[in-house]
């Protein structure tokens, strides 16, 4: 059996969303480096998963004592307490949260324990300011006479496409990842 659950960046119109399969053992840890491949993160910033009030991320003795180790919960525990959905942030000073919810359980097929099946849109760059900056950074490249336009356009590499989602590649990262 694998959990269905849809990931969905908030603040953003139109929506930058996931639909992930994962194994219910799955601990947050791994969860948390699945939803940076599914979601195009690059895994440079601070994590935390707010789950039913509580903060659950690395241990580390630097973090508020009110943020619980999440190395050894697994997504059963998760679901299975009757959680339904739950929250993934990621980067603290851009701020982008991910809402995170069970749809059902599929039966998997022998091997499948990790899949994205289904997607859409382009996650933001990273750094580039959470969802007020992502828009600015849309509207500066979608205007040749923009005063940031050149500058932006070679921050971001020379093009970026918001509507671009690649199921295939996400799911080849996927697999590297078993």
């Amino acid at each position: 059996m694998l959990y269905e659950t849809k990931v969905q960046l908030t603040g953003i119109k139109p929506p930058i969303w996931r639909i992930l399969r994962v194994r219910p053992q799955t601990r947050l840890a791994r969860f948390h480096r699945i939803l940076q491949i599914a979601m195009g993160w690059t895994n440079s910033h601070l994590h935390l998963f707010q789950i039913d009030g509580r903060s659950w991320g690395e241990y580390d003795p630097e973090w508020d004592p009110e943020v619980f180790d999440y190395r050894h919960v697994k997504l059963k525990d998760v679901f299975g307490s009757g959680v339904k959905s739950f929250w993934y942030d990621y980067d603290m000073g851009d701020n982008w949260r991910h809402k995170i919810t069970l749809l059902g359980t599929v039966e998997n097929t022998p091997g499948e324990n990790i899949a994205c099946i289904g997607g859409k849109r382009a996650c933001p760059p990273e750094d580039c300011g959470g969802v007020y900056g992502y828009q600015d950074l849309l509207e500066a490249l979608a205007d040749p006479d923009h005063e940031e336009h050149e500058f932006l356009l070679e921050w971001v590499g020379g093009g970026f496409d918001p509507e671009a989602f690649d199921l295939e590649a996400v799911n080849r990262a996927l697999k590297q990842l078993c």
